[in-house]
């Protein structure tokens, strides 16, 4: 039996051990710990492992010229990363314990470490289960610019992959860091569709229980609305669009706060491209099918749609079990079409063959994990006529962004294209707003409307003033921000999320003291926080005081060593000229090379460390070695224009004219993001080298 709560979970928190549930419930224990559900979080272990980790381990990842190999050693489980340098060494080498595996294996399975701080990240390489298994890139990471294995796993993936972990105090709040308290539960159970169940196991302990008494003290979803049973699928399974699309939690409530029975609305909120005007319901976009949008798809159907509430989830899929419900899916296909059916075959329309699915809800690639073929639930009279299952590559860019008008996606209409009662309420308006910029989906019409909605309601709660902040920050607008950040540290002084986005805004206007004492404040609030004390020291630099800003940096850095931008930022400050006052730790240059190597290990595209570790190198007369961080920084972005920039000047020194003359070229055509200094020197670089024979 998976376990859901944790085990040393507080008594008030309503839910049971959950192995408790077997005693009465054995059978059904046996078959959901079979179902994806009961096998969607656990630690590794020979039992459950499916991969081969002997013979096809390794995985050469192309576009980052990254090797990737799978390891098991003395019980416990490894990802290593690792590069090839140009000495033909391995270099940039990491490897990280895999403590849980995320995903049942049906499609999918992905690799987390567990940090000393109790976050989650998500290792590059995944088990994807078809074609007999093979190893590929997770969603996110089949391209040259890698987030590499720091990406965190939010509350928000933990809500629909595990069960209901503990979270630390102060972490529910807006922009909190990830992070989990003890022992994590391995796998949802019984208490994500029946709710807490520890009165019910207590009633049902106590002697001569009331039938009746221990019923009530549980949810049934059977016994539920239409509308609620839908919602009990719905929290993990609704997503209407997995690209940067809104789906938002009500700041009044915890993470992991929802229960089964009560409307999903009051936790969250879901959103919807909005429909085309003659689409006749359909959204905007082209089709979308992604990987857990099965209710979002099946409420498109008009099977749905005719039903009256009466198809649900579970008419199909026994939710404590891995087979179809009745007679199998094509049988449940009969119970409404049996006539139909029959008469078309007759009436040569349609063909005899019985497999409704096959047809009606055919597999397909999903289109944002792109190595998974999945049940499309969307039932259709036509099957698309495109081949469903031929590869596709990973999107990426920012043409897999819907940029339009968001709507509130209603789960209690029959159709979710239509402005609903959502959007009634002050608050729900403040909601709706904030749905338009959040993910700058509807940005240039969707800040006004956000900004005139908090002026209009002015609401109590701070986040939406930080939300609000946030738009404009990201609208370049910084000056807008300000005030709102400090509205936001008005209401509520506690705010990691407003300090630190206060602290960012006056940089920008470059009131870099302002900005010292923000981060300062955010230091204050969360002595634990990495990110605070590196903001801090960065903030330091600008202002000249190299000593502080070392220590700073170094005690972010001991906070979270893995930083690729704590050690850059300390790497510059030791190869700088002597501080003044004088600091001892400036003008070190073997420490510098030492913290620009750490940060390129920890992140092999970081094209700024690649050039400043070439320009060290090459003063220290080690061109050959400069060459190769000059060549990795333009391969991994081919229009830095400083990197360029830097290239020409060395060449030349090398009296490499030609060239030289081409960096220049690129530092001119790219310039655009250097000072207005350096691009004009660059122009100049280049003016005289076209004047040369």
């Amino acid at each position: 039996m998976a376990l859901c709560a944790p085990l040393d979970a507080e008594p008030d928190s309503g839910y049971a051990d959950p192995r408790a549930c077997t005693a009465c419930h054995s059978q059904i224990a046996v078959t959901y710990a079979l179902t994806g559900m009961g096998r969607s979080f656990y630690k590794p272990s020979p039992a459950n492992t499916v991969e081969d980790y002997r013979v096809t381990s390794s995985f050469y990842h192309a576009a980052s010229d990254t090797h990737f190999t799978m390891l098991e050693r003395s019980g416990k489980y490894y990802q290593r990363r690792y590069q090839i340098g140009a000495d033909g060494k391995e270099s940039n080498v990491e490897e990280k314990q895999v403590d849980y595996v995320m995903g049942s294996g049906n499609h999918v399975r992905t690799y987390l470490h567990r940090t000393s701080q109790g976050a989650l990240q998500e290792l590059p390489l995944a088990w994807y289960a078809e074609r007999g298994g093979f190893w590929g890139m997770n969603p996110g990471y089949d391209t040259p610019i890698q987030p590499n294995s720091r990406r965190k796993i939010s509350y928000e993936c933990m809500f629909c992959h595990n069960a209901y972990p503990d979270i630390p105090a102060g972490h529910e709040q807006l922009r909190a860091e990830p992070v989990f308290s003890g022992a994590l539960p391995e796998g949802i159970d019984c208490q994500r569709c029946h709710g807490p169940g520890a009165r019910h196991v207590e009633i049902a302990r106590s002697p001569r229980p009331a039938a009746e008494a221990v019923r009530a003290a549980i949810v049934n979803p059977k016994r539920l609305t239409a509308d609620r049973q839908m919602e009990v699928c719905a929290q993990c399974h609704l997503e209407t669009d997995s690209f940067p699309f809104p789906q938002i939690l009500r700041y009044d409530r915890g993470p992991f706060s929802y229960r089964p029975g009560d409307p999903l609305a009051d936790f969250m909120l879901s959103f919807d491209h909005a429909p085309a005007a003659a689409d006749h319901g359909k959204s905007a976009s082209d089709d979308r099918f992604q990987i857990v949008n099965s209710v979002y798809r099946l409420r498109m159907s008009a099977c749905f749609l005719k039903s009256d509430g009466a198809l649900k989830c579970t008419t199909c899929h026994d939710p404590h079990g891995s087979k179809p419900t009745g007679g199998g899916y094509n049988g449940i296909c009969r119970q409404c079409h049996a006539a139909a059916f029959t008469e078309a075959v007759a009436e040569k329309k349609h063909t005899a063959a019985p497999d409704c699915v096959a047809c009606h809800m055919p597999k397909r690639r999903t289109e944002d994990v792109v190595h998974a073929v999945m049940t499309d639930h969307y039932i259709q009279r036509q099957k698309p006529e495109r081949g469903l299952l031929a590869e596709i590559p990973e999107p990426h860019g920012p043409g897999i962004i819907y940029h339009g008008l968001v709507i509130p996606y209603d789960l209690s209409r029959p159709s979710s294209m239509v402005l609903s009662s959502v959007a009634q309420t002050p608050e729900n308006k403040l909601y709706v707003a904030l749905a338009q910029v959040r993910e700058d989906n509807n940005t240039q019409e969707g800040l006004a409307q956000f900004a005139a909605a908090v002026q209009t309601y002015r609401p109590a709660r701070a986040e939406f003033y930080i939300e609000l902040a946030d738009a404009f920050v990201r609208a370049n607008q910084p000056g807008k921000a300000i005030p709102l950040y400090k509205e936001a540290l008005r209401r509520k002084p506690d705010s990691l999320a407003a300090a630190l986005g206060l602290g960012g805004a006056l940089e920008k206007t470059n009131d870099e003291a302002g900005a010292v004492e923000a981060f300062r404040q955010a230091t204050r609030l969360d002595p634990a926080d990495a990110v605070a004390w590196r903001q801090l020291g960065e903030a330091q630099i600008k202002l000249g005081r190299s000593s502080e800003a070392i220590d700073m940096l170094q005690r972010s850095l001991a906070l979270d060593a893995e930083a690729p931008e704590s050690h850059y930022a300390l790497a510059s400050l030791f190869s700088q000229q002597p501080a003044q006052p004088p600091d001892p730790r400036s003008n070190d240059s073997g420490r510098a090379e030492a913290s620009y190597r750490e940060a390129i290990r920890l992140q092999p595209d970081y094209s700024a460390a690649h050039v400043n570790l070439a320009i060290l190198l090459f003063q220290g007369n080690r061109a050959g070695e400069a060459r190769d961080h000059f060549e990795a920084a333009i391969r991994y972005h081919p229009e830095y224009g400083l990197g360029h920039y830097n290239f020409g000047l060395m060449l030349i020194a090398q009296n490499h004219l030609e060239e030289a003359r081409r960096q220049m070229e690129f530092a001119v055509q790219y310039g655009s993001g250097m000072d207005p200094k350096t691009r004009e020197a660059a122009q100049q670089r280049l003016s005289e080298l076209r004047g040369r024979p």
